[in-house]
């Protein structure tokens, strides 16, 4: 199976940064997807930015421009640059990732447990 730590979340001024990472861990596994997503105060969670294994990258409308996500396979870890960053954008984020693992048929799916983001005005 696949264990997933997100880490890098915290306090920021609006205009601010941070970087987001999310650590993979496991045996045998190979990641395909991985996306980050959020969930803000009485809001669904969404997803904000998602990167697959051909580094193929999506953003949702808010996060184009300010957000990049990336992936380093070699340390099985994505991240998550946040820069100019709004009081909306507070929420905790989360990141997903859909793996091949051995002794499983077809994509598994993973979550860890969330980093928390805010955003002051």
């Amino acid at each position: 199976q696949v264990q997933l730590v997100e880490s890098g979340g915290g306090l920021v001024q609006a205009g601010g940064s941070l970087r987001l990472s999310c650590a993979a861990s496991g045996s045998s596994f190979t990641i395909d997807f991985i996306g980050w997503y959020r969930q803000g105060p009485g809001k669904q969670r969404e997803l904000v930015a998602s990167i697959s294994s051909d580094g193929s990258t999506n953003y949702e409308d808010s996060a184009k421009g300010r957000f990049t996500i990336s992936r380093d396979n070699a340390k099985n870890t994505a991240y998550l640059q946040m820069n100019s960053l709004k009081p909306e954008d507070t929420a905790v984020y989360s990141c997903n990732a859909r793996a091949y693992v051995s002794g499983f048929i077809g994509r598994q799916s993973y979550w860890g447990q969330g980093t928390q983001v805010t955003v002051s005005s």
